[in-house]
């Protein structure tokens, strides 16, 4: 009997078990309109740590002994549709089927959208190193301050955490787009594509990403798979008066179809004749295809190809002399040629890239992302060269010479303002005179004038040309492969790894576009020597190619300087997340190895032999990183988030060699550049109310810069000629960022949120960085002052506005229709400092003898960094759509900057005048600098109108 008893009470218990096993929650999502099942959404049990995501057919399931009992409410979260809330009844040991719950298309998270890609992309589709990684910021659209910062702040060059683009990683279908120049994307490349760059992945900062190691500045993958586009189609126009001034959009998703076939097509095309600024042209086309077939349950093959070629006319910073005479959207670049505008700076990008990526499910628990891609094409920006030459003989001596060059062509060249013919203390009438005929000739004109470049290649005797139109073009071909795992090791842990290789060959070279009239070029450097006149055992230091010496150059041909860049990059990448109720957390780590070597393809005749032809110095660099970090949730509403990285890179090709145009030369003591970052977040979600605040740490070390400018005054050269055309070189770089950010949303009604965000930061220099100055006017040598340090210890990274603040507002009402408004506040940016006014050379005189009448009081007013005005930007968003049937007919708009304020957005100073003397004489300047800083300057009040039918 007692035996019976006992098992008896264990089989009761055995069934107490596997009745606490079966306590399950199931259902299924699905589109209200058109029935389709919403693969990914993500459903929460509010309140809890329990929270999964939807299959493939739309279904998901909760299961486990500890599901919270009682009443809930069911959270149902999917970008593009309005979250669904849904009361449900948890009862132990019983499956509940909620059944099929249907979500609602979002129209104003829709439409939000489409107006921030599209204006936020005006920006981006450049190499701007001011852009940061505001594309992955859209796929955050939860959180205040990063929505804030991806719309409202990105319009004044605002860079979360004062990072730019450069310290964030893009992918597309897991592929990493970053150059391997620079270290930035470039935006261009996929510019147009916006209909099918709505499914993001955005890790910010440091945190656990799926793909890779990551950055400082967050990761974000752009999933182009044929199978993950949201079934329909889309056309769309707008119009802007930003960057272009229209824009033609039609993309149709094929979702799967039988055979395990599916497909995506976008064609595009953004036009416009002007933007804001005068003459900035833009012509550009998108086109874009994707092709995946699912092989069998655990194989897909998915093919994504896409070409955006772009053609744009550039502006250029001003200095407030020229904004007072011609206004911030003057634009120096352009002149009438016949009845039209033409732009001597004009950037072409034509680089497409193809991929095949390779899915296997190998099983419920493993999954193995294989891709393989491939980019070519080139990048180019056109410019005048004004130092055409031809080659004369003596006839007294019968030595051979070069005649030539000309005056510099720009409509702002210094020499063509006002303030040049009042430059002495004591200005005389006819001073006054030539500066009042300065003055008008420029605010009346003030634009390139074609006619006489073209007049003046005719009156250049032979057939030379004196001028030219070039450009400095970069042709790459780049291989890149990885595989990433993603193995779910039990409940708890979660495997992550990536196997990755890149291997880019870029071809470098000036290529003559237009001889503007003439018949050939003579390939020389004219300005080896400022006399014009170069004869005898000097007239090797002008050929651009010793091997071709006195070459004639005609359009197509590649001339100036040539050589070839040949780079490898390995890493691997593993990361472990841990999930529990109360902790998640993860720790990972990177390993790499990088190499660069530059081939040079002409032998410079300032560099010969070595110095600049064949392959040059093989360079090396080993990588590794740690990162750690989780969440600990306090509750279901409170959060703690901790982040903490360690990391060596490689430095980019830009920042590896001091002037790989001419010669081979390594930047001493280059070395990995070392990064640590740190933040720590207090979060709080409710139905209500979602709220962040953050502190960060980010720091920098061993980096370096290269600046190219022309300077009058190095101490070190002869007093009759201490000018040249130098390479400023900076190694050694540290610098901080660290301040808070926050974001806040209420809720306050079903319709109405009110929201608020803000970032204060402090981003300075954290030493005194080694600086060296390199010429071609002194060749094999370089030049150091002093100590050989610049003093830029606490100055001001520049790179937009340290503090930003908003308050605003968005109405969604029930009938389809909503608006928004913000206000925003910018406050404490700052000019990018020089290095050499900051190095002894500013104190020395010609023979390297400090000046007698050297005041420090004097030469710290002279050297403040500038500080900008503080501005406030108004914007306002707005928007109706309509249902019909299964369709959404709709439109948006928004209007930036409202009170049409005048800001600026960066600026550099200039160093032409580079010692205390000469700058001082410069900035004290009764009638204004000469030389003053240069500013670039925000859009004024502008517009962006989509509209767009959605089937």
């Amino acid at each position: 009997m007692r035996r019976l008893q006992i098992y008896g009470f264990f089989a009761f218990l055995f069934t107490i078990q596997m009745f606490a096993q079966q306590t399950n929650v199931v259902g299924k999502v699905f589109e209200d309109v058109s029935g389709k099942s919403i693969p990914g959404a993500t459903v929460t049990i509010e309140g809890s740590d329990f929270s999964v995501e939807t299959l493939k057919d739309g279904s998901f399931t909760f299961e486990g002994l500890n599901l919270p009992l009682g009443e809930h409410f069911l959270i149902v979260d999917e970008e593009e549709f309005s979250t669904g809330r849904y009361p449900i009844v948890i009862n132990e040991g019983e499956t509940l089927d909620v059944g099929t719950l249907f979500l609602e298309f979002d129209i104003a998270q829709e439409n939000l959208q489409i107006s921030t890609i599209s204006l936020t992309d005006n920006e981006l589709d450049g190499d701007d190193a001011s852009a940061y990684n505001i594309s992955g910021l859209l796929a955050s659209s939860q959180d205040a301050f990063l929505r804030a910062a991806a719309y409202d702040f990105s319009a004044a060059f605002f860079n979360p955490r004062g990072l730019d683009n450069a310290s964030g990683k893009v992918l597309i279908n897991g592929l990493e787009m970053n150059k391997i120049y620079s270290g930035r994307p470039s935006w261009g490349n996929w510019g147009g594509l916006n209909d099918v760059q709505r499914n993001r992945v955005f890790v910010r900062n440091s945190k656990a990403s799926d793909y890779n190691f990551g950055d400082v500045g967050g990761t974000t993958n752009i999933i182009m798979r044929a199978s993950k586009m949201r079934q329909g189609g889309r056309v769309s126009y707008a119009s802007s008066n930003r960057s272009y001034q229209g824009r033609v959009m039609g993309s149709y998703n094929s979702g799967a179809l039988e055979g395990g076939w599916s497909y995506s097509v976008l064609l595009s095309r953004r036009f416009g004749e002007e933007g804001f600024k005068d003459g900035t042209l833009y012509d550009a086309n998108s086109f874009f295809v994707a092709v995946e077939k699912e092989l069998n349950d655990k194989h897909s093959l998915n093919f994504t190809g896409f070409y955006a070629p772009n053609r744009r006319g550039m502006s250029t910073s001003l200095t407030e002399e020229v904004v007072a005479l011609k206004g911030r959207s003057y634009n120096p670049n352009w002149g009438w040629h016949g009845d039209d505008k033409r732009n001597s700076k004009i950037r072409k990008t034509e680089e497409p890239v193809f991929m095949l990526n390779h899915y296997w499910d190998i099983n419920e628990d493993i999954k193995l992302n294989t891709n393989v891609g491939y980019q070519t094409g080139f990048m180019s920006t056109t410019r005048i060269d004004n130092g055409g030459t031809r080659l004369e003989i003596d006839p007294n001596t019968g030595e051979p010479f070069y005649l030539g060059g000309a005056r510099n062509p720009s409509a702002n060249y210094y020499q063509n303002l006002p303030s040049y013919h009042l430059q002495d203390d004591n200005p005389t009438p006819a001073d006054f005179q030539s500066a009042y005929q300065a003055r008008e000739a420029f605010v009346n004109g003030g634009q390139l004038d074609w006619g006489s470049l073209y007049s003046g290649n005719r009156n250049f005797k032979g057939n030379n040309s004196v001028y030219a139109l070039y450009s400095d073009r970069v042709e790459d071909s780049k291989i890149m492969a990885n595989s990433i795992l993603t193995a779910k090791i039990n409940e708890n842990m979660t495997l992550n790894g990536r196997l990755n290789y890149k291997k880019l060959n870029s071809e470098n070279f000036a290529q003559m576009e237009d001889l503007l009239g003439g018949q050939s070029y003579l390939d020389i450097d004219f300005f080896a020597e400022e006399s014009g006149f170069i004869s005898g055992v000097a007239q090797d230091l002008a050929q651009s190619d010793l091997n071709n010496p006195n070459r004639l150059v005609y359009e197509g041909d590649r001339y100036k300087y040539n050589y070839e860049i040949d780079a490898e990059v390995y890493d691997a990448f593993a990361q472990m997340q841990f999930k529990y109720n109360r902790l998640d957390f993860y720790v990972g780590g990177k390993v790499g190895q990088t190499n660069y070597q530059r081939t040079g393809l002409y032998e410079n005749g300032f560099f010969p032999g070595a110095g600049s032809f064949g392959k040059g110095e093989k360079l090396d660099f080993t990588t590794f990183g740690g990162k750690l970090g989780g969440v600990y949730k306090i509750t279901g509403r409170h959060l703690i988030d901790m982040n903490l990285s360690y990391a060596q890179d490689a430095p980019t090709i830009r920042n590896s060699y001091s002037n790989a145009r001419q010669n081979h030369e390594v930047i001493d003591g280059l070395t990995e550049v070392t990064s640590q970052s740190l933040d720590v977040s207090y979060i709080y979600k409710s139905p209500l109310l979602n709220a962040r605040v953050t502190g960060f740490y980010a720091g920098f070390q061993d980096e370096t810069n290269v600046a190219f400018y022309f300077t009058e005054d190095i101490t070190g050269l002869p007093a009759d000629d201490g000018s040249a055309f130098v390479q400023e070189v900076m190694s050694g770089i540290d610098r901080k960022h660290y301040g808070v950010e926050f974001g806040v949303e209420a809720q306050i009604l079903p319709t109405l949120k009110l929201k608020a965000a803000g970032s204060v930061g402090n981003y300075i220099y954290d030493n005194n960085p080694n600086i060296y100055l390199t010429s071609q006017d002194f060749p094999g040598k370089q030049l150091s002052f002093g100590d050989g340090k610049t003093d830029m210890k606490k100055l001001h990274v520049s790179g937009g506005p340290e503090r930003v603040f908003q308050l605003g507002f968005e109405y969604r009402d029930p009938n389809y229709w909503n608006v928004g408004v913000t206000a925003n506040h910018f406050s404490n940016s700052y000019i990018s400092p020089s290095g050499l006014l900051r190095s002894d050379n500013f104190a020395l005189d010609y023979d390297g003898v400090k000046f007698v009448d050297y005041d420090n009081e004097e030469a710290r007013g002279l050297l403040k960094q500038e500080k900008f005005d503080d501005y406030m930007l108004v914007n306002l968003t707005g928007g109706k759509s309509w249902r019909v049937g299964d369709k959404y007919i709709g439109f948006f708009a928004v209007v930036s900057n409202l009170f049409d304020e005048v800001y600026k957005t960066g600026g550099f100073e200039q160093t032409r005048k580079s010692n205390f003397n000469t700058r001082g004489e410069d900035m004290s300047r009764s009638n204004g600098a000469v030389f003053g800083n240069r500013h670039y300057y925000g859009y004024g009040t502008t517009y962006y109108l989509n509209v767009y039918l959605r089937f």
